[in-house]
């Protein structure tokens, strides 16, 4: 055990400067106006513990990290709380951890220290094994916590040191969650109500989150702030036979983050379909509803489904952040090329663009995005949706209700006397919706859609085996984009490896040495070696060649022959420069384009 000392700025400072992670004049900024800025941290920042009148803590790294220096002969990078942690461990000679809560079990961070102890302490327990019990601290010198946990407990205590915040982030999200799921499950045999709210609710802050509210209520709010935190895009509620499991999609890849109790399930679902507005009676039958809510200041929208299976009712949540919805079109990942020819497209005044790929390919955000670069006060925008995705003042949106007869095509039948200037289809699923929407493009209105195709060309007999005659595509198609979303190296555990022969041939590439990036896997990709997605697309420019050829019984082979005469790119060819550019890796490349 190390020796009693205080953790204070002025010892942080001082190891941190013996470490070149701060110059002389960093340090003496720090000194100077540490305590300053630790009493301004404190006043702004919300009690550990709502009910009581305790201050907050405001930890030396935490101080140190908000004047966000930059670390000496590293350009642009900042001295992190994380960073400062690492070095005041390796100072007390004790292992870093920086916690990753989806590895976590339930169990054994809630089963050893009471809650309030945990926060009082900033402690938690991480790890168990062949009776060891592995605890991370903020505080190395806090020997009092860690000798009342021994005595108290009985148990054998391996100390690894984390930074602060990460710690209260897991004793507020497990504690809360494992503690609102069995409080539930006691009440399960008597009844739960559940009141009424609106659809859009204010999610709480962590303080406001009471042991005396309804239990189900708790958790599933205390599910979303998890959600939100690890920047997940679904919510997997799935009830199987004597458990149901919460599972969260990171990157586009599935995580297990919870197992509850079945009782829980049908209360939990049933809170979950009276804040979307669905029928909580129907339980035969698909529904979806819609949440709406604030995180971190800003708006998020939850698109909600709810499925009958074997064990129950599925329940898959989608977040729409609006940071990733809407976006600016040069963020989005075109080339020069792509970029200017798909600007050149929606800068047309009539005819449509395509946009094709499978079910999470970013179809969505591209459509989105593109009508955020359209809209301005002087053009009508309506979009027709199934659901409306995420609801944004500037657009007309128009859900379509299949069970009254509000479909695409009877919309797009009427929309035209809402003086539209652009026209968003969400999907061309059959004839009817095909030919409605060549019709706008033929009156002058320019439409965007979607279709369900592998690549660009094939959009072309997609439309074909519709129903749509060939001079009427030919006269009204404008260009047609194929996308898919490749997973983005972590730029933390980066490497460089080269490719094997095998590779190169696969790819089909000049035979020579080739080196690529790939993720090592780390704490802040959570072993994935990735983090964060990119776009790759395919753009199809509708050119008179292309035009020329077109007939009813065109070959595929033929159009592919001609589009990439133009110019075209397809997605294989995109996504290798990708990697050879180090923003993805071969595994991503091969699993992405076949």
């Amino acid at each position: 055990m190390v020796q009693k000392k205080l953790l204070t700025i002025e010892f942080v400072a001082q190891l941190l400067l013996k470490r070149g992670l701060l110059s002389r004049e960093q340090y003496e900024e720090i000194i100077v106006k540490g305590n300053a800025q630790k009493a301004k941290l404190q006043k702004y920042q919300e009690p550990l513990f709502s009910r009581r009148l305790q201050p907050y803590i405001v930890s030396p790294a935490e101080v140190i990290s908000s004047f966000n220096v930059e670390i000496p002969g590293k350009n642009n990078t900042i001295l992190s709380e994380d960073a400062i942690t690492e070095a005041i461990a390796a100072e007390v000679k004790l292992p870093y951890v920086k916690i990753d809560p989806l590895k976590l079990k339930l169990d054994v961070v809630t089963a050893h220290v009471p809650r309030p102890f945990a926060l009082r302490h900033i402690i938690v327990p991480i790890d168990e094994k062949d009776g060891v019990v592995t605890v991370a601290v903020a505080d190395p010198f806090n020997l009092e916590a860690i000798e009342s946990l021994q005595h108290t407990k009985k148990m054998k205590i391996k100390l690894v040191l984390s930074s602060k915040n990460d710690i209260i982030k897991i004793v507020r999200e497990f504690f809360g969650f494992r503690a609102s799921v069995a409080a539930a499950e006691a009440e399960i045999p008597t009844s739960i109500e559940l009141s009424n709210l609106e659809q859009y609710f204010k999610l709480r802050g962590h303080g406001e989150i009471e042991a005396t509210d309804q239990h189900i209520v708790n958790a599933v709010e205390l599910l979303l702030h998890y959600a939100f935190d690890q920047r997940a895009s679904d919510i997997h509620i799935e009830p199987k036979r004597e458990k149901s499991f919460v599972r969260l999609r990171i990157d586009g890849v599935l995580h297990y983050i919870h197992t509850i109790p079945k009782s829980i399930h049908p209360p939990l679902v049933s809170r979950i379909k009276m804040l979307s507005r669905m029928d909580i009676t129907e339980k035969r039958r698909p529904q979806d509803g819609r949440i709406k809510t604030q995180y971190k200041g800003k708006e998020i929208e939850l698109r909600v489904s709810a499925l009958p299976v074997a064990f129950g009712e599925k329940i898959v949540i989608r977040i729409f952040d609006p940071e990733v919805l809407l976006q600016d079109l040069d963020h989005l990942g075109f080339y020069p090329r792509e970029y200017q020819l798909y600007n050149a497209f929606i800068r047309r005044p009539n005819g449509i663009i395509l946009v094709t790929g499978p079910t999470g390919s970013g179809k969505t955000t591209t459509l989105y995005s593109s009508l955020k670069a359209l809209s301005s006060p002087e053009v009508n925008i309506v979009s027709i949706e199934d659901p409306i995705e995420m609801v944004i003042e500037e657009f007309n949106q128009i859900g379509i209700q299949p069970a009254i007869g509000v479909t695409f095509a009877t919309i797009l039948r009427n929309i035209l006397r809402q003086d539209p200037d652009i026209i968003m289809v969400g999907e061309i699923r059959d004839k009817e919706t095909a030919e409605n929407a060549v019709q706008s493009a033929l009156t002058g209105h320019l439409v965007l859609s979607t279709l369900h195709t592998n690549d660009a060309p094939s959009s072309i007999i997609r439309l074909l085996d519709l129903g749509v005659p060939s001079f009427l595509i030919s006269s009204t198609i404008i260009g047609i984009v194929a996308q898919r979303l490749v997973r983005k190296i972590c730029p933390h555990c980066k490497k460089e490896r080269k490719l094997t022969e095998e590779e190169i041939e696969h790819l089909q590439l000049v035979k020579k040495p080739i080196k690529v990036n790939y993720g090592e896997g780390c704490v802040e990709c959570r072993g994935t070696g990735y983090r964060g997605r990119t776009a790759i697309f395919e753009i199809m420019e509708f050119s008179d060649k292309v035009r020329a050829s077109l007939s009813d019984k065109v070959e595929l082979s033929t159009l592919y022959d001609l589009a990439k005469a133009d110019g075209m790119v397809n997605l294989r060819r995109v996504a290798v420069r990708k990697m050879l550019q180090g923003i993805t890796t071969y595994d991503e490349v091969i699993a992405m384009t076949g």
